[in-house]
């Protein structure tokens, strides 16, 4: 019998994203930032289609240390190899990493949201603007 391997955490579009979130049970949004972002950033909100986004730092702030404990949180989270899993961060950045590390895990269903939460800055410095989570419309909240 061959095992699979996984070589690479593709990027999906936050729509993709939302839709495989509202379609497929075993989809998961973990959602990598740091506590200070959940707190003054926003949230994506999956209230709408019955789900929460699971919250587990790839970085701890102030230090932005990696989370030595992730692949464990993952697991303590409910999640298992058969789920897909959607890593978002600020930018796609943080999130790809987190990917690559879940499937080092045993997380196989590794995807990573293209843009972030907020996406890059605009002419005038500002994010969330040109694209990500929230400037394509998709349901977030302040916390």
């Amino acid at each position: 019998m061959r095992k699979t391997v996984v070589t690479g955490v593709p990027d999906v579009s936050p729509k993709e994203t939302w839709d495989a979130l509202r379609n497929d049970p075993q989809a998961a949004l973990v959602d990598v930032r740091t506590d200070a972002e959940w707190n003054f950033v926003g949230l994506p909100d999956l209230n709408s289609i019955a789900k929460q986004t699971v919250l587990i730092p790839w970085q701890i702030y102030p230090t932005m240390q990696v989370n030595g404990h992730f692949a464990d949180q993952l697991h303590k989270a409910g999640l298992t190899p058969l789920h897909k899993l959607y890593f978002i961060c600020r930018s796609g950045a943080r999130s790809l990493a987190a990917g690559q590390a879940a499937q080092a895990a045993g997380f196989p269903h590794a995807f990573n949201v293209a843009d972030g939460f907020e996406g890059p800055v605009d002419a005038e410095g500002h994010r969330g603007m040109v694209a990500g989570w929230k400037a394509s419309g998709l349901p977030w909240r302040q916390r």
